[in-house]
């Protein structure tokens, strides 16, 4: 059966949006590893339309190390309005939680989700999600999208923590039985 597994960059106070403003001056040799160890441990990205749109836009442009990995995944792509699946990407444009379902199990491939959201609170939603990475950055934003949202409400069981030299706290967690 797959597994999907979400890796995302959070502020202390929660929120996700737009961390290219505010994630860099805590990247160091340290998340860059974990990043990339997360990255081969899966076999393709499934992402929103707005996260997608924004890789699929910057990617196919990068030298650096990872761009390769990145470029060369497949993709799986949640979204209603695109037409024409690019950058090596397929498009579920029916329903999500049957197709992503479907995915789980019909293959035994592992689910990357960066970005992406309102994805994520659908499919946890479903208990559609096996395993979350949080970089917790320590900085407060004040404002901005949050990950959770009232109604996400669950437990969730820490199962690895560690703290950068920069203060990020890289911490795994899955679903609580």
């Amino acid at each position: 059966m797959g597994k999907i597994t979400v890796s995302m960059y959070l502020s202390l106070d929660g929120i996700m949006e737009e961390p290219g403003v505010w994630h860099f001056p805590y990247w160091d040799d340290e998340m860059a590893n974990f990043q990339r160890d997360v990255s081969y441990a899966n076999d393709a990205l499934l992402l929103g339309r707005v996260t997608y749109e924004g890789f699929a836009a910057a990617w196919p442009k990068m030298k650096d190390e990872g761009a390769d990995r990145m470029n060369a995944l497949p993709k799986y792509v949640a979204t209603t309005t695109l037409e024409e699946p690019q950058w090596n990407a397929s498009f579920i444009k029916n329903n999500i939680i049957e197709e992503v379902t479907k995915l789980k199990r019909e293959t035994d491939q592992r689910y990357l989700i960066y970005g992406s959201g309102q994805l994520i609170r659908t499919l946890m939603g479903h208990n559609l999600i096996d395993d979350y990475h949080f970089m917790v950055h320590p900085v407060v934003l004040g404002k901005g999208k949050r990950l959770f949202l009232e109604q996400d409400q669950r437990g969730l069981k820490l199962v690895g923590a560690k703290t950068t030299t920069k203060g990020v706290a890289i911490l795994s967690y899955q679903p609580s039985e």
